[in-house]
């Protein structure tokens, strides 16, 4: 039981933060923009690599770096999406999908010519775990992790519940034609969608990062789980994406763990096959999602 918590509880705790903080964004854009954005892993990427070039400059611990990576990606962010998204919104969906293809690459190539396409290590130092009743040994990255999770989780809840411009959002994803036609400012909607959504996964990007290492790819491989993470928490729902999140990091490290003998459920090589798993079967069986989000 000791080595499940120490190797595998918390450690899922962890990159589920990664996965909820990555999936609001996702969440958030489908429900009030109507696409699947393609690209908002590639955009925690820019997020992690504006970190890391600041680190470069400024020798300090790389999470108090952060705002420079989330500025960078709410830059980006908002830079595509008056060139590339804006002009394509009255056209079909799919435009603006294939579009999003297009941004990811346009931003993996980009980080590759200014960053390489090696791995990066952040010059962190050791960092020694913290460690409970003498038993239990959690990384004090897994617990910021965490920990910031439910910090931006309370606040947006808030933000959407409690302010003017929450709760516009919150009508746009209901109906955008009868939002602006009751005189909501759509477009300032549209410019703090981006904003929520880069910065949390600009934040994402950087734990990730710091866990293993920063690599041009990096986005584009927690792509996929974070969808899964969305749907499995219901398109449109902020909170369920966070809830998704944690679910589908739960069911990923679980199921590499060795429950009867010597043997795990499947090789921990494959288990990133298990968000395929979640989210093809809640395509099928339940495409609202748990906390039942939009379909369309």
């Amino acid at each position: 039981m000791i080595e499940f918590i120490n190797f595998y509880l918390f450690p899922a705790l962890a990159i589920g933060s990664i996965y909820a903080l990555g999936a609001v964004g996702i969440s958030m854009i489908f429900g009030i923009l109507r696409f699947a954005h393609f690209a908002h892993g590639d955009l925690m990427t820019v997020g992690v690599y504006g970190v890391f070039a600041a680190s470069v400059v400024l020798p300090v611990n790389p999470l108090l770096l952060v705002p420079f990576g989330v500025a960078l990606a709410i830059g980006a962010a908002l830079f595509v999406d008056k060139v590339f998204y804006q002009p394509l919104r009255k056209l079909p969906t799919i435009y603006t999908v294939i579009s999003s293809f297009g941004v990811a690459l346009i931003f993996r190539s980009l980080v590759q010519l200014f960053g390489g396409s090696e791995n990066q290590v952040f010059g962190t130092g050791i960092r020694p775990p913290i460690i409970l009743f003498d038993t239990f040994r959690i990384s004090s990255l897994h617990v910021q992790a965490v920990a910031t999770t439910a910090v931006i989780a309370i606040a947006l809840h808030y933000f959407l519940s409690k302010t003017m411009t929450g709760r516009s959002m919150r009508a746009v994803a209901d109906d955008p034609e009868l939002a602006q036609v009751s005189g909501l400012d759509t477009e300032k909607v549209v410019r703090w969608t981006w904003i929520i959504g880069a910065a949390l996964a600009a934040i994402a990007g950087v734990f990730a990062g710091l866990d293993t290492s920063a690599h041009p790819n990096l986005g584009w491989n927690l792509l996929m789980p974070m969808f899964a993470a969305a749907i499995l928490g219901g398109i449109g729902k902020p909170m369920g994406a966070m809830a998704g999140g944690f679910i589908i990091g739960l069911a990923e490290e679980l199921s590499s763990y060795h429950w009867i003998g010597d043997d795990a459920l499947i090789s921990p090589s494959y288990k990133t096959a298990v968000a395929f798993v979640i989210m093809i079967g809640l395509l099928i069986f339940r495409p609202q999602g748990l906390f039942k989000g939009r379909l369309l």
